[in-house]
Parts: C-alpha cells; sequence; structure tokens
C-alpha cells in the first residue's frame, strides 16, 4: 500500500479561512479516517464472529444440561428407579426403600422392640465422693467375664474414675455418672442394642448395681414370617427394605407399601421439558428476524439447522411399546414453536397405572429409549472432541485470529500513513508560512515598495 501524496481536500479543509497555517493534526485525522474503511469492516465482521462464538457456546452449555437432564431418566439408577414407601400405621412402622426395589405391598406385624441393655448403681453422695472397697464381674454377651476393682488405691476410686476405667475397656459398653437430687449414680449402657449385646453385673460388693433394662431382640413378622432383629433398623428382610420400628402392638397389622416415587419422577421429567425447552427457544432466537431485517447471528449456521432438525424429531419418537410409547402418552405435547408443555396429572397416572412402560420408553431394553436416543443424536453436535459446534468454534477461532493479524497490519499500515502524512504537511505548513515573506521579498527587488507605491500616486 502507498499514499499518493497531500490529500488537497484534507488540506484545504484543515487550512479553511485561517491564515495561521495548517491544522496538521486535523488534516491528518480525516484522511486516515477516510482510509479506515475496511478496518472497520474487519472490526464488524470480528464483532459479529464474537457474538456468534458467545452464542454457540451458550447453546452448548444449554444442550448439556438438557443431556444431564435425560441421563436423569435413561439411567438404570437414575430417577425413574426412586421408590416411595407407605405405612398405615406410621406409629408403629415406617420404612424406606432403595433405587430399584420391586414394588409392592407387605404386612409387618411388631411383638416387640428391641431393647439396649443398661445397669446403674447405688446412690453416692457425689461422683467424687471416696467408693467403698470392693469389687463386681462384668460379662458382656459371650465375652470374658471382667473383674473391676473398687475403692482407695484403685481404679476406680470414684464414680468418676470407675466411669473412665471402664470406658477404656472397649467392652462394648458405655459407662458415665448421672446425678439428681439424691446423689450421684453410675450408669452403664450397652453400645448396641439387642440380646447379643447384652450384660449382666455380678459378684458386687461394696458397690451394688440394679438391671434397669435387659438387652433383648426385636420381634416382628413380615408378610406372616417371624422375624428376629437386634436392632429396630430392620433390614434385609424385604430385599431393598428398610423397616423402621417404632412400638410395639402384637395385635396390629401394617401394611407398607413400595411404589414408584411419582414426586421424583415427575421432577426430572419437569427437568427435562424445562431444559429442553431452554435449548430450542434458543434456536428459535436465533431465527427470529430482527428490526434490520435480519435474522441472529447464527440465522445461516447450518449447525443450527442441524440442531433445530434434531429437537423437533422428539414430537414423532416412538418407542413402539404398548401402553407408553411417544411423549404424548405421557402428557408431553409439542406447541407450534418446538416447545413442550407437561401435564403433570397424565404423568402421574401414566406412571401409577403402567410404571413398566413409562421406565421402558425412556430407558428401552438395553439403554435405547427415548432418553439415549436424543442423548445420541445431541451428541454429534454437542460432543467436545468431535462435535459439530466444536468444529464450529475451532473454525470461527481460526477465522478470528486471521482477522485479527489482518487488522493488526492494516492498524500498522494506518500508523505509517499517518507518520507520513504528519511530515508532508507539516512540510506545506512551513511552504504556506514562507508565502508572504517571499511576496515581500519579490517585491522588494521589483521595486514595489509600499511607500513608492504611495508617493508615485501623488
Amino acid at each position: 500500500m502507498g499514499t499518493s501524496g497531500i490529500d488537497l481536500s484534507s488540506l484545504l479543509s484543515a487550512l479553511g479561512s485561517s491564515s495561521s497555517g495548517i491544522n496538521v493534526q486535523g488534516a491528518v485525522a480525516q484522511a486516515i479516517a477516510a482510509m479506515s474503511g475496511p478496518l472497520t469492516q474487519m472490526e464488524q465482521q470480528q464483532s459479529l464472529l464474537q457474538t456468534q462464538s458467545s452464542d454457540i457456546s451458550q447453546i452448548e452449555s444449554d444442550i448439556t444440561s438438557l443431556q444431564t437432564a435425560l441421563n436423569a431418566l435413561g439411567q438404570p439408577a437414575g430417577a425413574l428407579t426412586s421408590m416411595s414407601t407407605a405405612s398405615s400405621n406410621s406409629s408403629i412402622v415406617t420404612a424406606s426403600a432403595e433405587a430399584g426395589t420391586v414394588a409392592g405391598n407387605h404386612v409387618v406385624v411388631v411383638n416387640n422392640l428391641a431393647s439396649t441393655a443398661s445397669w446403674y448403681s447405688n446412690e453416692e453422695t457425689s461422683g467424687s465422693a471416696a467408693l467403698p472397697t470392693g469389687s463386681f464381674t462384668l460379662t458382656v454377651g459371650s465375652n470374658a467375664p471382667v473383674t473391676i476393682n473398687t475403692g482407695t488405691g484403685t481404679t476406680g476410686d470414684t464414680l468418676g474414675d470407675l466411669a473412665t476405667y471402664i470406658n477404656g475397656l472397649g467392652a462394648g459398653v458405655t459407662a458415665s455418672v448421672v446425678n439428681d437430687s439424691a446423689g450421684s449414680r453410675l450408669a452403664i449402657v450397652s453400645n448396641s442394642s439387642g440380646a447379643a449385646a447384652n450384660f449382666t453385673v455380678s459378684n458386687a460388693t461394696g458397690l451394688n448395681f440394679t438391671q434397669a433394662v435387659k438387652g433383648v431382640d426385636a420381634s416382628l413378622t413380615v408378610d406372616g414370617i417371624p422375624i428376629d432383629s437386634a436392632s429396630n433398623t430392620v433390614t434385609g428382610a424385604v430385599t431393598g427394605v428398610t423397616f423402621n420400628l417404632l412400638s410395639a402392638s402384637p395385635t396390629t397389622e401394617v401394611n407398607v407399601s413400595i411404589a414408584p416415587n411419582s414426586g421424583q419422577i415427575s421432577t426430572a421429567v419437569t427437568n427435562f421439558v424445562n431444559a429442553y425447552n431452554t435449548v430450542i427457544g434458543e434456536v428459535n432466537q436465533e431465527y427470529t428476524v430482527g428490526s434490520n431485517g435480519a435474522e441472529g447471528p447464527l440465522g445461516g449456521d447450518p449447525m443450527l439447522a442441524m440442531l433445530q432438525s434434531q429437537m423437533l424429531s422428539v414430537g414423532s419418537y416412538s418407542s413402539g411399546g404398548s401402553g407408553v410409547s411417544t411423549l404424548a402418552d405421557l402428557g408431553i405435547t409439542m406447541n407450534n414453536d418446538g416447545t413442550l408443555t407437561l401435564d403433570t396429572s397424565t404423568l402421574n397416572n401414566a406412571v401409577q397405572n403402567n410404571f413398566s412402560a413409562v421406565q421402558n420408553f425412556f430407558q428401552g431394553t438395553a439403554s435405547n429409549g427415548f432418553a439415549a436416543t436424543l442423548t445420541n443424536q445431541l451428541d454429534t453436535i454437542n460432543d467436545p472432541v468431535s462435535g459439530a459446534f466444536t468444529v464450529d468454534l475451532q473454525s470461527i477461532s481460526s477465522e478470528n485470529t486471521d482477522l485479527q493479524n489482518q487488522i493488526n497490519d492494516f492498524q500498522t499500515y494506518l500508523n505509517n500513513q499517518a507518520t507520513l502524512l504528519t511530515n508532508e504537511y507539516d512540510q506545506a505548513d512551513v511552504a504556506l508560512q514562507q508565502l508572504p515573506i517571499e511576496e515581500q521579498q519579490l517585491n522588494a527587488e521589483l521595486g514595489l515598495s509600499t511607500t513608492n507605491n504611495s508617493s508615485s500616486g501623488g
């Protein structure tokens, strides 16, 4: 690129009616502005690329959220395997169920609760008072008996010392000093409930003990089958189900039902619909014609058309199953703009009355249901390594880099032109400033002085 010399229009504009010379800075600015058309176009193109990149990144992020919502519906351990429980008498027994537990009803009768063994000593004046000399034998479950001495000079000089010593034995019990208005007692409680953790205090001298509670197993029946449990939290009686025993009532049958958790399933489906609507809404926005008569930054991108086609295909998807084969069977319908609307009552009815068909629709027989199908389609667009949008972003980045290099080169050219024009205009300004002086010199050489002209007129 070169310069054709002084820009006369800029020069005359800079001169104006002023007799003080050229406004060099203004003349150069005008000339550079006239040359900057290509730079403006490149910067506008770069701004468009940046907007396209930003829009693609946002759509990619929202597609990832949609795939997460689909994953919750499609995975074997996802929301569709969530189970809820109900008890006909929650004051006697409640229950919880693991994901994937077989739905059904179970009749539970609680004959007695499991108890935790405990003993307490006779009263002493305080927890720090000296104990009488003596001993007692502690026998926990089937463990070997342990003899514990009390009194001055032993490990149990006081109730507090005695509690510390017992707790240090690791015998499966916990000792503590309990205080009331009458004095202090040593309480010993088993660390576990049930008959196996029952313990005895025997052969006591100097310090007497009383059994407060005997450790026994819980006794219950589940579907008529007798069961003993060391804990009031009963696991394993029914695969995947935990029964929580709260009170005994040998004559009361409690019905415990296990069913799909319609609340969590409804939430998962709602999350899918919302995530889908976010993505299709962004696609629609790109195709919306603005006040300038043009579509959005990605309106002409073939990748956007591919995404739109994949999204809209969900309206015609069919699993081929019976009962539930389309989104409409779940209360999900497509609007004219491609967004989805969910009727939760229709969904809940399908979950409660035809759960296996709902599960088959989303998951298929081998992870080939609706969720996996749409996820795989979206992967062609959104895969972080080879997805169409990833390739698109790489192309935009490369184009943006090329543009930036062109902008940098053109900016350097303009800076050089500014330097050249400044020098030329400075020289022109000096020449113009010399014109009056040269005129005077010429007049003097021709004898045309101001004084002579005046006298010759007389």
